[in-house]
């Protein structure tokens, strides 16, 4: 199994206070397939653990580990997040978003970790087809 890691699981599984950390870890534990995200997420989860060098060489780890598998922008994928953005402006959509939409659809991976349900809920792939949300 393939899924796209989205930034509030991510800090959740390095941020013991907060509250979703013991869900997060426990579903990483039980979890047996391939992780991936972008650089942008990972921008995101950098700056939410708010300058802790132990938190923030942490969420590196999860890289330099192969916990998380970073799939580099490219001039054709920011060129899809710029469509992506401005389609759903009404939410509105953020850039890391974007990039996870995008992700998703150059990959065919339709599972994302991530607690934005709202969101995710609405965004659409190929063929319109809805994301499978995790955990």
């Amino acid at each position: 199994m393939k899924a796209i890691l989205d930034t509030g699981p991510w800090v959740a599984l390095i941020d013991r206070s907060e509250s979703k950390h013991d869900i997060c870890v426990q579903w990483l534990k039980s979890y047996s397939g391939k992780l991936y995200s972008t650089e942008a997420v990972l921008t995101e989860v950098l700056y939410l653990l708010n300058f802790s060098v132990k938190a923030q060489t942490a969420a590196i780890g999860f890289v330099l580990k192969s916990v998380v598998e970073l799939i580099p922008a490219s001039d054709e994928s920011l060129k899809k997040v710029r469509t992506l953005i401005k389609k759903y402006s009404d939410l509105p959509m953020d850039y890391a978003d974007a990039t996870i939409v995008c992700l998703a659809m150059d990959t065919g991976i339709r599972n994302v970790v991530t607690f934005d349900k709202r969101d995710f809920s609405v965004y659409r792939l190929k063929k319109n087809q809805p994301f499978v949300i995790m955990p």
